[in-house]
């Protein structure tokens, strides 16, 4: 039985893995030159950098064991992060820590909270989550702002359905002692975050990706034959399978996908997602802030968050260092608005203006551009998702992965959803 995995991502990485436990060989096939998708991490001379900050916060113990089998872990309990807002560092979340707001803007956002009419209201999009969580004035202010960077679109384009407990609700006492009290507890969804000692991110796949039997890299697929069980790619070479697992993008498969009935291409169409750019840089300091991340809320700011490696582990910058990695988020219907060289220089205009770094200190500027970043939740998105998952179910395509599942999927679930299609799906 010829099994093929393609996307070898860590839910790629994951199937082909817990396949081998089964005693079955899988061969992944990887467009990159590098396993890992974005979990990997890369070098920029001594320093290690992700795409984008990742810290396991994994709660499944199998999914904590197998990380920690894999390297030395560093943990930051509870993670420090915060937010900047107009000049101000605000702790996170910023909704129960108003201390280093002004006065004015305690009061609006706390009698916002306490004389909420939009409590009593029917909850149809995201627009009306935050509201009815937060209030007006903290929504109009923070949270659509927010929205319109990260997420690329507006909070009322969006359904409420994937933000579960990654936002927390605080009660009026909550509310009160965090705008007059400058030390609160920890409410972040959660309280210890890991990663690994040394080499990023992608170390916690260590143990995952030397068990893996067959890695063929630089493989683009362009076509799929599903009633020939057919693989096409780009250097004009062509697989046979017996069972194929994908991680591949879900909007992918109008392009690939031989056949494809024209509404499910259409529900794939509709698909949005979010790119990114990373800005990462190299710094001659050795600290720059506190916090392993922070979120960015001025609109004229581009970038979404930003975080530092060098907080995370020490090891990944030399000593006496640090370094920072700006996300900017965009997408197909939202491009980036400069060049790559002008957002760079965006960057460190906007770095120096925020008292992070100097010019002088920038030993080295990298960017790079992810095309998925995140799935979007747009209106009617679960109705596309499910026209295309129930057509690929019927042509024996086996989804794992945040875009194979396009879903909100952190590490772990990715890497459990691996593990799920085969012992669950495909029943091995």
């Amino acid at each position: 039985m010829k099994i093929i995995v393609m996307g070898g991502g860590i839910a790629g990485i994951s199937a082909a893995y817990h396949l081998k436990k089964k005693g079955l060989k899988a061969s992944i096939f990887e467009k990159e030159k590098e396993l890992g998708g974005l979990c990997n991490s890369f070098k920029l001379g001594d320093f290690t950098f992700d795409y984008a900050p990742h810290l396991s916060f994994a709660k499944d113990e199998y999914v904590k064991n197998l990380f920690a089998s894999s390297c030395e872990i560093v943990a930051h309990k509870p993670p420090r992060i915060s937010n900047y807002y107009h000049g101000t560092w605000v702790k996170h979340p910023a909704q129960n820590n108003l201390y280093p707001l002004n006065t004015d803007e305690k009061v609006k956002i706390i009698a916002d909270f306490v004389e909420n009419p939009y409590r009593q209201k029917e909850i149809k999009t995201y627009e009306d989550w935050l509201k009815a969580s937060y209030g007006e004035y903290f929504t109009e202010h923070f949270s659509k702002p927010y929205t319109r960077k990260y997420w690329v679109l507006e909070a009322k384009e969006m359904n409420a359905n994937w933000v579960g407990a990654r936002f927390y609700t605080p009660n009026i006492t909550e509310v009160l002692k965090g705008a007059f009290e400058k030390e609160t507890p920890n409410t972040y969804y959660a309280d210890e975050m890991r990663v690994p000692k040394e080499g990023g991110y992608k170390s916690f796949l260590h143990s995952m990706i030397k068990e893996l039997d067959d890695v063929r890299l630089n493989k683009e697929l362009v076509s799929i034959d599903t009633k020939q069980k057919k693989l096409y790619f780009k250097d004009k070479s062509v697989e046979s399978y017996d069972v194929l697992i994908s991680t591949l993008p879900l909007p992918e498969y109008a392009q690939i996908l031989k056949d494809i009935p024209a509404k499910v291409k259409e529900a794939c169409e509709k698909l949005k997602n979010t790119s990114m750019a990373l800005i990462s840089l190299c710094l001659n300091k050795p600290k720059i802030i506190d916090d392993i991340w922070f979120y960015i809320y001025d609109e004229d700011i581009l970038p979404a968050r930003c975080y530092s490696p060098s907080q995370k582990s020490a090891f990944n910058a030399p000593k006496n260092c640090s370094s920072l990695q700006f996300e900017v988020c965009f997408s197909k219907e939202k491009p980036l608005k400069l060049a790559q060289d002008e957002l760079v220089r965006h960057i460190v205009q906007k770095g120096e203006e925020m008292g992070l770094f100097t010019e002088s200190e920038i030993l080295q500027k990298d960017i790079r551009v992810k095309p998925y970043a995140n799935v979007s939740f747009y209106l009617g998105m679960e109705d596309d998702r499910s026209l295309i998952r129930e057509h690929l179910k019927e042509q024996k395509i086996y989804t794992a992965g945040r875009f194979g599942k396009w879903d909100y999927l952190w590490s772990d679930q990715s890497l459990l959803s691996g593990k799920d299609v085969v012992e669950k799906e495909l029943g091995f």
